[in-house]
């Protein structure tokens, strides 16, 4: 019989990792039959499976208070703390509603005791699960101590309490080898890991008609070499490197095209990035205002792209992070059948590589050898089609949906006794 689902967390709208992650977990276990509710401060599902609570929003106006004043500092006020619970409590009142009005079974917080985003709210979900003992899973992507901007703070009691809570009704699951050997070793908690993954069993969804004109609308000839680097302008995506690899290979029909914004954490890094293209005549573009979550039209009559439009129109993709998660972006590339260049970044090294990918890989700087390989994938269709059918067959067997299906169905039934 089929269970309900409660998904929980701050924020399940768009295209960021959580959200996309929390997703295909949904469609795997409504694949049995499990019908899965929303909790979170900014939502685009269904109204009728949502419960929307704007406070759980981690940029809702009192947590960005708190947060200004626990971060960065090594002691709070009576005042701050009080604000802190206040928040908390009304938030565990909200979760035990959602939980009744949902009947729901099983939690799976996706993040929220994780980064301490909205301390409030984490501290709310390891209370409503101390004290009504629901099963719950907590599936973590980023955590406090990957993070140096969390290093100076007013709340490590806190962070020891609930990110992520070591409870006997809390199951946990990681995305990297690398974050369960941290969890394990700073908290004692187990965990397993289970990476993110694409439906490679399927082709992607590709709208040719709608996308035709897509070089043309953005000023590019049919002539022009796309390098697409499909990430947000934050300093850990190394999008320098990216510049040196298209100023090495001295093509001016190569534009390096960086798919979404600067956002809070990389305006000063944008603007150096700009200096940078233009002292190195490269031809960078940001195209984050034609690239939207999901495809439709803007006001003036011009189309708005979702990034999976992207994806069929460039040549090749720049993955030059210096640290990743895991990385969403690989798999996005390999989906599509592009080839990429990828920074060995640390989770890269450990859980990605040894599958057996044909990439270009770099370690930290664009060699003389990492140009060679790439001018080599330019300039000849038969080794680049090799490459894009060996890395989609080596994802299939091990980022694919049947994946995510077996390690879930090991997780519900082995940990909770619910066979799926």
């Amino acid at each position: 019989m089929g269970k309900n689902i409660g998904f929980v967390s701050t924020r399940f709208a768009g295209t960021d990792g959580v959200s996309l992650e929390a997703a295909k977990w949904a469609q795997m276990l409504w694949d049995h039959r499990h019908v899965s509710y929303w909790f979170a401060g900014v939502l685009d599902r269904h109204p009728e499976v949502s419960f929307l609570v704007p406070e759980a929003f981690f940029d809702h106006e009192e947590n960005q208070w708190i947060n200004r004043r626990v971060f960065g500092v090594q002691k709070r006020t009576p005042y701050i703390t009080g604000r802190i619970h206040a928040l908390r409590e009304y938030l565990k009142i909200k979760l035990y509603e959602f939980i009744a009005q949902y009947r729901i079974d099983i939690l799976i917080v996706q993040n929220a005791v994780t980064i301490p985003m909205h301390i409030p709210l984490g501290l709310a979900i390891t209370e409503l699960a101390a004290e009504s003992g629901i099963p719950t899973v907590a599936h973590h992507h980023d955590f406090y101590w990957e993070r140096t901007r969390f290093s100076v703070n007013a709340i490590q009691d806190y962070l020891q309490m609930a990110f992520p809570p070591k409870l006997p009704n809390i199951q946990h699951v990681v995305i990297n080898s690398i974050a369960q050997e941290a969890l394990a070793l700073r908290t004692g908690i187990s965990s397993i890991v289970i990476p993110n993954v694409l439906d490679f069993e399927n082709e992607p969804p590709v709208d040719w008609e709608f996308t035709k004109g897509f070089r043309l609308e953005l000023g590019f000839g049919e002539d022009d070499i796309l390098f697409l680097q499909p990430t947000r302008v934050v300093q850990r995506k190394g999008i320098e490197h990216a510049i040196d690899l298209v100023h090495a290979l001295g093509d001016p029909r190569v534009k390096l095209i960086i798919s979404h914004a600067a956002g809070d954490e990389g305006l000063d890094y944008y603007q150096w990035l700009r200096d940078y293209a233009a002292d190195h005549a490269v031809d960078m573009r940001l195209i984050s205002h034609h690239v939207s979550d999901k495809r439709g039209w803007n006001e003036d009559g011009s189309k708005r792209y979702s990034l999976w439009d992207v994806y069929p129109h460039c040549d090749f993709v720049t993955y030059p992070s210096t640290y990743e998660g895991f990385g969403n972006a690989f798999l996005e590339a390999i989906y599509f059948r592009k080839p990429l260049l990828v920074n060995r970044y640390d989770v890269f090294v450990r859980d990605i590589e040894p599958q057996g990918f044909d990439v270009v890989v770099m370690d930290g700087y664009v060699s003389d050898r990492v140009v060679r390989e790439v001018r080599e994938i330019l300039h000849s269709p038969e080794r680049r089609q090799r490459m894009v059918e060996h890395n989609y067959a080596v994802a299939t067997r091990h980022y694919s949906y049947s994946v995510l299906r077996r390690r879930l169905a090991f997780l519900i039934s082995n940990f909770f006794g619910i066979e799926i």
